[in-house]
C-alpha cells in the first residue's frame, strides 16, 4: 500500500540486532550532561528486505545524556548485506525513560549487570539514513525510515520500517 496524505504507510523493511562490549564515558561536558561511545562489536541484519551483518569495529553510538536525563544518539556504522554489498547507516534518535528512575535502572542494567528494563517503560525511536551504491539497495537512499528500539544488556534490538 502506498502512503496517502490523510494515510501514511510503513511497511517492515529489517531488523538490526547489535553487540556492544566496549564503552568509553567523558563525564561533565560543559554543555551539560556526559557523552558516551559503544562500540560495535557484531550485529546482524534479518528482514524480508535486507539481510546480513553489521561490520564489526565500523563504527558504534555516541550518546549525548542531557541533564534532563534524555539519551540523544547518533550512531555510524556500516552494513554488509549477505550479497556483499557495503551500505553506511547512520542512525539518529532518543532514549529516555517513561518514569522518573527509568533511565538510572537502564545503565545499570547495560552498565552493572543489573535486572532487565521492560521495553514498555522507555522510549527507544531511531531516524536512520542510508548511503548504498547504485543497485539493488539503493531504494534504501529514497525512503523515510523509522526504528522501534530495545535496550539489550549487550547491545541494542532495532526493529526499522519504511514510509511507503
Amino acid at each position: 500500500m502506498i502512503s496517502t496524505m490523510d494515510m501514511p504507510n510503513l511497511e517492515f523493511g529489517f531488523a538490526i540486532r547489535l553487540w556492544f562490549t566496549r564503552t568509553s564515558i567523558v563525564p561533565d561536558i560543559p554543555t551539560g550532561g556526559w557523552r558516551s561511545g559503544v562500540y560495535v562489536d557484531k550485529g546482524e541484519i534479518e528482514g524480508p528486505k535486507m539481510n546480513g551483518i553489521a561490520v564489526p569495529g565500523s563504527g558504534g553510538d555516541y550518546a549525548h545524556f542531557r541533564p534532563d536525563d534524555t539519551a540523544v544518539f547518533d550512531a555510524r556504522y556500516m552494513l554488509e548485506t549477505d550479497d556483499g554489498v557495503t551500505i553506511y547507516m547512520q542512525n539518529k534518535g532518543y532514549l529516555w525513560g517513561r518514569e522518573p528512575d527509568t533511565m538510572a535502572r537502564l545503565r545499570k542494567w547495560a552498565f552493572e549487570g543489573g535486572e532487565a528494563v521492560p521495553h514498555a517503560e522507555y522510549y527507544l525511536r531511531a531516524q536512520p539514513t542510508f548511503e548504498a551504491p547504485k543497485g539493488k539497495y539503493e531504494w534504501l537512499t529514497r525512503h523515510i525510515w523509522i526504528g522501534v528500539g530495545e535496550r539489550k544488556p549487550d547491545g541494542n534490538y532495532v526493529r526499522y520500517y519504511y514510509l511507503t
